[in-house]
């Protein structure tokens, strides 16, 4: 572990790639809106938001660098290859069942095989979890903002 104060040698690797990947992205968000029209804050066009959006990530990433350069040395721990294949199934098995089972177990899904990610992790949680997502995520989304996806098998 690094030494508090930012007294190791070097910089805090997984941070300083986290903020390059944030620098990297608004850059590139920039440059592919450009064409687009931001319009005023009264009628905005359709470049606004992007634009807003890669600013925010320019900005995160520059204060995220900042930071990770001021403190300790932290290395950039091996990739596991367990929850970055449960992660990936969980969002593709919810992009591929939501259509046919609907909002409500598509979700169930995402959160419940997602939760298995983490062996640690345990069931009444996780369940409490999915429920409490799955209502807020069906009136935000469903009822909230119109989307046209079914709720229940149809």
């Amino acid at each position: 572990m690094a030494a508090p104060g930012g007294a190791g040698k070097g910089a805090d690797l997984p941070d300083v790639l986290t903020a390059g990947l944030f620098i990297g992205f608004g850059a590139l968000g920039l440059w592919l809106a450009r064409d687009l029209d931001q319009g005023t804050l009264a009628q905005m066009g359709p470049g606004f938001l992007p634009r807003a959006v890669c600013i925010g990530l320019l900005v995160l990433g520059g204060i995220t660098g900042f930071a990770a350069l001021r403190r300790g040395a932290e290395p950039i721990e091996a990739i596991r290859l367990r929850p970055l294949l449960v992660i990936t199934l969980a969002i593709v098995g919810f992009a591929y069942l939501a259509e046919w089972l609907g909002f409500v177990l598509a979700s169930g899904w995402l959160i419940i095989v997602g939760s298995l990610a983490d062996p640690g992790g345990r069931w009444r949680t996780t369940l409490l979890l999915a429920a409490g997502l799955t209502l807020f995520g069906a009136l935000v989304f469903i009822y909230g903002l119109g989307v046209q996806m079914p709720l229940w098998p149809v």
